[in-house]
């Protein structure tokens, strides 16, 4: 299967060099204006800046919006589109080609984008399907990536945004979970549950926490959590 050794972790984010594909899930767009609560920079300089910072790093050849694009169910907030559009003129300008696969918050998405978002998507490395997963999936595939759950751990009373890989836990199939790329979405945090939302993901147990700490430039991965929840 495809594993997570040909796979980059960035910044709540995941770059597959074999697919050129940079993946990033739960932007969660217009939950600042919902919310009543805004990031120091906002939330369209936040969102903007930090995949500015992915695109540099990985020049991907295509970006892949993995669901949950917006946060908005009966009305749109304000704003939104801008910031939507500033995304999608970023990775535009970085000669990338913008795909954005449709989660189960992104029902009025045709109201600020003009674009066809899929259900699912298939990288170019012919192996790998992107979902949102809050749905099966229908297409098979060695691995998918998803987002929907937001998963977080807290390590020695430091909590932070976590992926989470399962080597042949859905149909023998592998499954990554990216975290959510918004910093204003309330994340899960798996110290205390054992039970997610997705079909994807049957058994928390079974897949390992990753954690990327930008600062220091490193990335850690953890022992299943069925093991690890004992050291933590």
């Amino acid at each position: 299967m495809a594993g997570t050794t040909d796979v980059r972790i960035g910044r709540r984010s995941v770059y597959m060099p074999d697919a050129d594909a940079l993946v990033l899930a739960d932007l969660h767009i217009g939950r600042d204006a919902a919310s009543n609560v805004e990031l120091p920079l906002g939330e369209r300089a936040d969102l903007r800046d930090r995949l500015q910072e992915l695109l540099d790093r990985f020049a991907p050849g295509t970006v892949v919006f993995a669901g949950d694009v917006l946060h908005a169910f009966d009305s749109v907030p304000t704003g939104v589109d801008r910031t939507l559009t500033t995304l999608v003129d970023l990775v535009e300008a970085a000669d990338g080609k913008p795909v954005v696969v449709a989660g189960n918050h992104d029902g009025m998405l045709d109201a600020v984008w003009d674009g066809e978002p899929v259900e699912e998507y298939r990288l170019a490395d012919d192996r790998t399907v992107v979902v949102h997963g809050h749905e099966r999936p229908t297409t098979d595939a060695d691995r998918y990536v998803i987002g929907h759950e937001h998963p977080t751990i807290e390590i020695e009373g430091d909590r932070r945004p976590c992926h989470l890989y399962g080597k042949d836990v859905y149909g023998g199939s592998d499954v990554l979970v990216v975290p959510a790329f918004s910093r204003l979405a309330p994340g899960i945090l798996l110290n205390r549950t054992r039970q997610l939302g997705s079909p994807l993901v049957d058994d928390p147990d079974e897949f390992r926490p990753i954690v990327r700490d930008a600062n220091a430039g490193e990335t850690y991965r953890f022992p299943p959590l069925g093991e690890f929840r004992a050291l933590l």
